[in-house]
């Protein structure tokens, strides 16, 4: 099915859960707009991070390839350019595209194929987060995560603060630069809401009385599940006991309010966009980098394979596009490369012919792909060993190198309840699962090649002994300052 070129607005935020969004059934949430676009248009509601951690997943949404083809294994792993990017290829096609807000890349000054970097955020001081290079049981607790739940509450951040700025800019962008444009262009929005900090400017932490909140699924000792990998992960960020129902409640209140605080910017440039006319003009797609578990399984933020953490919203809309639609086959966010070329009416190079998504227009427009297996992979904070997930029709599975899989049947367990790898009935099935990972790629040789490469970067950098004193000083890449 061929489509006529349109312009492309990419919208994405950073670390919004799939579910918290009114239009996927969340009782309380309150997002109108996000809501609004997706009966608009069409909602995938089987998308997944390629990895539940920012810089690895920034790039593999560039260059549409997995962490471990691009080398990026971690956030202080991050893209310069050196695979081709979606806007290498738009650029040599003479395609305008404007970023505006994060992207989480080495340095501006990086040839990543994105010239018009506007507001842009990259890995502090073009390295990164050096600290989590160092995988191995037994690190001190830094108590990261409980530090960020036990801070939440109203106010503003600069994170808030550069949101606002990062609409603004679109705003501006829309109104005053693409309405003279006489070929379809890109702008890419990236936010930096809902992620942490849980600060929530107070107008949107209002919204969510603590008595009207309900407490995460699997989240007591007596409920959530029990893997070496996982509970190694819960002491290191100091989340292993249970907090105070209060304190849990205080902080799903204010990642709620970021969530809607992240869709009112969103709204701002949705109007924009509406109002110059552009809309009739404009395919949009709204995603997030990864998602977070909040409080999930005794789980909070990123960096695991459960639903909340590496499932994402994924949302397509346009004037060709069907409304009110969704769509349950399996999608990741490899996927984007090629549908934003097609949406602008570009042209994958010969040497994409390797890419592992495809363009979701057709999708979107009718076309069902059944058995459609996907793929992610985590060597980053807080792990302490390579993990991968593949995904097909109901079942999801999770190889942890040296430790034991999971399984879960996520059609009659989407809360993943549940782990079936250590029932006799369901080997054929974990056989066939590991399969269809290894034909993605060898996790033992992935995990050795991170590894290695990990170790050169820290001693690159001083070695471990230093690094170690130095301590982990930054808990999210700082805001640029902005007016």
């Amino acid at each position: 099915m061929t489509s006529k070129p349109q312009n492309v607005l990419f919208i994405m935020s950073d670390q919004h859960n799939r579910d918290i969004l009114g239009h996927n059934g969340h009782p309380i949430i309150q997002t109108p707009h996000l809501d609004r676009l997706a009966k608009d248009g069409v909602n995938f509601t089987n998308a997944y991070s390629n990895c539940p951690i920012c810089v690895p997943s920034r790039a593999s949404i560039a260059t549409g390839r997995y962490p471990h083809d691009n080398g990026s294994w971690d956030n202080a792993a991050p893209y310069s350019g050196d695979r081709p990017s979606w806007g290498h290829r738009l650029v040599n096609q003479g395609i305008q595209v404007t970023t505006v807000g994060k992207l989480h890349y080495r340095d501006a000054a990086d040839d990543t194929g994105f010239p018009d970097q506007r507001l842009p955020l990259h890995v502090l001081n073009g390295v990164g987060d050096l600290f989590t290079l160092i995988r191995e049981t037994g690190l001190p607790s830094g108590n990261l995560g409980r530090k960020q739940v036990l801070a939440a509450g109203p106010g503003e951040s600069s994170y808030t603060q550069y949101d606002r700025a990062i609409a603004k800019e679109a705003v501006n962008f829309l109104q005053n630069e693409a309405a003279g444009m006489d070929k379809p262009w890109v702008l890419f929005v990236s936010f930096v809401t809902p992620h942490y900090p849980l600060t929530a400017p107070q107008e949107y932490f209002d919204l969510y009385p603590l008595e009207s909140i309900e407490l995460p699924k699997n989240y007591g000792l007596d409920q959530r599940g029990s893997h070496p990998v996982i509970d190694e992960y819960r002491r290191l960020l100091g989340i292993a006991d249970e907090l105070e129902e209060a304190d849990i409640r205080n902080a799903l209140a204010a990642y709620y309010g970021l969530c809607s605080f992240m869709d009112a910017q969103v709204g701002e440039v949705l109007s924009a966009l509406r109002e110059t006319g552009l809309d009739r003009s404009t395919r949009i797609i709204y995603t997030s980098d990864h998602g977070d578990s909040m409080g999930e399984h005794g789980l909070w933020f990123k960096s695991t394979m459960y639903e909340g953490s590496v499932a994402v919203p994924f949302i397509m809309s346009g004037p060709d596009l069907p409304k009110g639609k969704q769509v349950e086959n399996n999608i990741s966010l490899v996927d984007c490369f090629p549908t934003i070329l097609e949406m602008v009416g570009a042209h994958l190079a010969p040497e994409d012919h390797d890419l592992p998504g495809k363009s979701l227009l057709p999708m979107a427009q009718g076309e069902f792909e059944p058995n459609r297996v996907v793929f992610s992979e985590y060597h980053a904070a807080g792990s302490i060993t390579g993990f991968f997930m593949v995904r097909e029709e109901q079942y999801k599975f999770i190889y942890y190198v040296n430790y034991p899989p999971q399984l879960f049947n996520l059609a009659q367990d989407p809360a993943e309840s549940n782990d079936l790898a250590g029932e006799p009935q369901y080997a054929d099935v974990i056989r066939r699962m590991n399969q269809k990972l290894r034909e993605i790629v060898d996790p033992e040789k992935t995990d050795a090649e991170a590894r290695r490469d990990q170790q050169r970067r820290l001693d690159l950098h001083g070695g471990r002994e230093q690094i170690m004193a130095k301590g982990f000083k930054v808990p999210y890449t700082p805001a640029p300052k902005v007016e």
